[in-house]
């Protein structure tokens, strides 16, 4: 289908496995004109017009568009000026083709100006002359962009200042109980954020893109916000801690610059001014810091260790330190709670914050070589490192130190001597009378810098303390603005925007820098962090519990989108971290855990409210179409009742902007109850209206959302009207949400239109009782095709920017009433779609009166019978007015405008036989013979009374709700059957709604 006739050309190269030599056939026996090339590019050749590719001969050895699978058909980043690749669209392999100047070309490609250019076009290439090379932005690997920046922002003042203390008090086996409680949370989420990371490609923005992108914009908007600004604050948080370690010594050393207050604000602004420069210096500078910093943390820990084996001087004795010892460990092996804080959840809370900060190398995305390999790899063998520096200092500072010491010399005596007590006695040393009056300065339970004091040198777990809090310091506040800077380009906020802004070859947000900086900058002032600390960990774990949940909810849609190449995950493992992130956050702080959720549903609430028009292809989606289609399916399992009758509406608009009365009308009632769907019939040859189809059907389609009307749209093309709704009604629908009744407008014009069209519009009334729906039908004075105001032929990319026409039903009607005139039992629809209609706001306070039929004799038990029948309804219908004067003679008038509105439609036959008749009528159906003008007298003057009684009662009604007549097939011709129509809603200044139902009962009184 997609081979092309072998004009004469000259030979070209193209890209692809084979060249073409010639364009003749293959000779017999011979090797054949395609000769595979290695490296083969694609030079220029004469274009032809298609969407995305030239006559080039591919891997298949003839002449074709159709092109091989390539990296470029499928990527949508591409770098501005680039030339766009793109394989041929069907209409290029598919459409008829024509020869323009000795080259075959699709007809559709004709008609398609500004085609992009195809791989075979000549293009400008990189390293051309004349184009300038821009600078590569530096980009990390795994080791450098993530490893070693996961491992510092989880190392931090904990590490050195409170583990000792932690397995002092829960001993060593509940603390790597401890640990490995808060490793499996970060694991579990590690591994979520490796398939996350690897389910296609990754971009800037981290933990906010991550999100964002599985679960949508409402969650991803709140979390990226919240992570963002908790980053900022944490910043302020560890520059703090730095600026304490740094008023400490100075306080030491009597060497305070004010006071103690201070010298905190004083140092930390300072310190993060000088972090705020290396952070605008570049990435490249602010990687070096981090491995100077990783390198100080490394050398502090080596310190460290080597002081465990080290023989204890006297000094460090009488501090608790006796190096190894079996005796210890089985001592430090047990818990032994103290204080307040002696609690497993109250330990647990202290330690897991130094858990976190696994997101660390997620964040900075936008900056590794390869995000897929990068952050899984990196992420969880931090994970692993940190872990196992937790488990060995626990282990060997538990079995090095005892729980409880003096720091005096004084206390050695001899071993065995009598009344000493513990275990400190066996080494020579008699802690006893201030373990006992819990009075001791030194060891693990009571000195919080016992690493210092069992290290070889004591500074150098300083300076691993003043590396752990400034590389924390300096990861926050490089991903702060990262992140920020996407979600300001994502434009899901207000007022945002101007942060977003990216300079430089790294696309660095210097404006989300400053901004940061200034955040952090007033948190160190108030230097008041301890009520902001267990906010900032609640944000980190409501992010942990959200990506999880990502990972869970994409796998339990089963979307074909989701196929990550990191398959060492498991959905309900991630659940289990979602729910046990959530539980954690009100284990650490209630109050905090509540107003992260508060904070959070907020920012939900704003984005829901917004909808912002992207479409990233989120889980959410996915679970949409799930559930819609589990839903569909169950539903048609299910019978159906009258309770349960809904009205689903067919509703034949044509393109919705140009009867957007009718849509609102329709709109109004079935809104958040039931099925609209807008119907358009496109009229013409197929292959000419196909095109316009899928055009303007997504125009068309966001119209109807930003009018705020829940309606699909369909159209199908057709030769004719009748037979474009012939296939509207059986075709549209799904199972059961399927249409139920046909609305239309009413046709003004049908004294003058065509006479086919007046039989068309008049045989699809015919055609929706065939198929047993209810028939609505709409007049309204003024009418309801606004498409003479509009262009002829709107441009579907402006559909919904177009300014949107008002109507009555977008008004509030106020105290009127809304006349229902049940002339005739159709099952209740004629009381149905008022009802449904009262129901809503702006039509809530009209009083709804019902008109019925009968005699004058018998009025009072007619209205009570009427009555009692609409109470059983549960309607709220109380005003109940009998019409006795139906059946009486209309005005000569009347009578004689309705002989003149018939008179161009009758045949004059002089009351000819049946034969005779159909003889003359032969070509012209729709004329109106003597005989059914004579057989029809009676109800054809009833809809003249009609009127008369619509005008005298109904006059400034807001809605008239009437049973039409029905006209029976192949006794009533159309021009009656609309003259009928015609007098019967005429000079009626209210909308009319003429609505008739199938016969079959769609209200019950009964509960069963």
């Amino acid at each position: 289908m997609a081979e092309l006739p072998i004009p004469d050309l000259p030979p070209a190269r193209c890209s692809g496995r084979f060249t073409i030599s010639t364009f003749l056939g293959m000779e017999e026996g011979g090797r054949g004109p395609y000769t595979p090339t290695e490296g083969s590019s694609c030079d220029s050749v004469q274009p032809t017009q298609l969407s995305s590719s030239t006559l080039c001969t591919r891997t298949f050895g003839y002449n074709t568009v159709d092109v091989v699978p390539a990296y470029e058909h499928y990527a949508n980043s591409k770098g501005v000026g680039d030339p766009r690749k793109g394989r041929p669209s069907l209409a290029d392999l598919h459409s008829i083709l024509k020869v323009t100047g000795g080259l075959a070309v699709p007809i559709a490609s004709l008609a398609s100006p500004g085609h992009a250019a195809g791989p075979c076009e000549a293009s400008v290439v990189e390293g051309e002359p004349g184009r300038d090379s821009e600078p590569e932005p530096v980009r990390f690997g795994w080791v450098k962009g993530v490893m070693i920046r996961c491992m510092l922002n989880i190392w931090g003042v904990i590490l050195y200042l409170r583990l000792p203390w932690i397995t002092a008090q829960a001993g060593i086996a509940l603390t790597w109980l401890i640990i490995l409680l808060s490793v499996t949370v970060t694991t579990i989420t590690g591994l979520s954020i490796s398939a996350i990371s690897t389910n296609g490609k990754v971009k800037s923005g981290g933990t906010y893109f991550l999100i964002s992108r599985s679960l949508g914009p409402e969650l991803g908007g709140s979390i990226g916000l919240i992570f963002a600004f908790a980053n900022a604050v944490a910043v302020a948080m560890h520059t703090v801690g730095f600026a304490e370690t740094v008023r400490d010594l100075l306080q030491e050393h009597n060497s305070l610059i004010v006071d103690p207050t201070n010298d905190i604000r004083i140092i930390g602004v300072i310190t993060v001014t000088v972090l705020l420069g290396i952070s605008l210096a570049g990435m490249e500078w602010e990687a070096k810091a981090q491995i100077l910093f990783f390198l100080v943390i490394l050398v502090s820990f080596i310190n460290y260790l080597v002081g465990t084996v080290i023989p204890a001087t006297a000094e460090k004795q009488a501090k608790g330190f006796f190096s190894y010892r079996a005796d210890i460990f089985a001592q430090n092996f047990v818990p032994n709670w103290r204080g307040p804080e002696g609690s497993f959840f109250g330990l647990f809370s202290i330690f897991f914050p130094s858990a976190t900060g696994i997101l660390a190398g997620a964040n900075i995305s936008g900056d590794l070589k390869d995000p897929a390999v990068a952050i899984p790899k990196g992420t969880l063998m931090a994970i692993f490192w940190t872990t196992m520096s937790y488990l060995v200092l626990s282990a060997t500072i538990g079995a090095c130190v005892v729980r409880d010491a003096s720091g005096s010399l004084n206390d050695s005596v001899a071993v065995g001597s009598p009344g000493c007590e513990g275990l400190a006695c066996s080494f020579g040393w008699n802690f006893t009378a201030c373990a006992q009056q819990q009075s001791c300065r030194y060891g693990l339970s009571n000195y919080y810098q016992s690493m210092s004091m069992v290290s070889g040198f004591g500074p150098l777990i300083t300076a691993g303390i003043f590396g752990a809090t400034l590389s924390s310091a300096l990861a926050c506040l490089v991903s702060a603005p990262k992140v920020f800077q996407c979600l300001c380009k994502d434009q899901l906020y207000p007022l945002i925007g101007f942060f977003g802004k990216g300079y430089g070859r790294n696309s660095e947000p210097i404006r989300g820098y400053m901004l940061t900086y200034v955040i952090a900058v007033g948190f160190i002032l108030i230097a008041e962090l301890n009520a902001i600390a267990p906010i900032i960990s609640n944000f980190f774990l409501c992010s942990y519990a959200l990506i999880n949940f990502s990972c869970f909810h994409a796998s339990i849609t089963n979307s074909p989108g989701w196929r990550p190449s990191f398959r060492y995950y498991s959905k309900w493992a991630a659940l289990f971290g979602a729910a046990v992130s959530v539980v954690i956050m009100f284990l650490l702080t209630w109050w905090a855990a509540l107003i992260a959720f508060g904070i959070v549903i907020f920012l939900l609430g704003y984005v829901l409210y917004k909808k912002p028009d992207v479409n990233w292809g989120s889980s959410m989606q996915a679970s949409s179409y799930n559930m819609a289609l589990n839903y569909s399916v169950g539903l048609s399992e299910v019978d159906e009742h009258i309770k349960n009758y809904r009205p689903q509406c067919l509703v034949l608009t044509g393109p919705p902007n140009f009867r957007p009365a009718l849509v609102d009308f329709v709109g109004t009632f079935t809104k958040n109850l039931s099925l609209m769907l807008c119907g358009n019939v496109l009229i013409g040859p197929w292959k000419q209206k196909m095109p316009e189809s899928r055009l303007m059907a997504d125009g068309h389609t966001k119209w109807l959302m930003k009018r705020k009307i829940k309606a699909f749209y369909t159209d199908v093309v057709a030769e004719d009207l009748r037979s474009g709704v012939q296939m509207l009604i059986q075709a549209a629908g799904l199972g059961k949400m399927r249409p139920n009744i046909l609305v239309l407008g009413y046709k003004r014009n049908w004294r003058t239109a065509s006479p086919q069209s007046l039989e068309d519009y008049v045989g699809i009334l015919h055609d929706a009782f065939d198929f047993k729906y209810g028939v609505c039908l709409m007049r309204m004075k003024e009418g309801l095709n606004v498409s003479r105001v509009l262009q002829a032929h709107v441009d579907p990319t402006t559909l919904a920017s177009e300014q949107q026409a008002s109507t009555i039903f977008q008004s509030k009607q106020g105290k009127k009433t809304i006349d229902i005139y049940w002339l005739f039992d159709d099952g209740g629809l004629t009381l149905l779609i008022p009802y449904l209609l009262g129901r809503k706001k702006r039509w809530g306070k009209c009083k709804i009166r019902v008109f019925v039929g009968g005699q004058i004799n018998r009025m009072d038990e007619e209205r009570k019978a009427i009555v009692s029948l609409l109470s059983k309804f549960r309607l709220g219908f109380h005003e109940v007015h009998i019409l006795p004067d139906i059946n009486q003679k209309p005005r000569p008038e009347h009578i004689k405008r309705f002989d003149e509105l018939i008179a161009p439609f009758r045949l004059n036959d002089g009351f000819k036989d049946e034969a005779t008749v159909n003889e003359m009528r032969q070509g012209c159906p729709w004329k109106i013979s003597d005989e059914e003008v004579d057989k029809n007298r009676a109800k054809s003057l009833r809809q003249v009374r009609l009127n008369e009684i619509l005008q005298d009662y109904s006059r400034d009604a807001a809605l008239i709700a009437i049973t039409p007549p029905i006209g029976r097939k192949g006794r009533c011709p159309s021009s009656l059957y609309m003259a009928w129509l015609e007098t019967l809603s005429q000079d009626l200044r209210p909308p009319i709604i003429l609505t008739r139902g199938n016969q079959e009962n769609v209200l019950t009184f009964y509960c069963q």
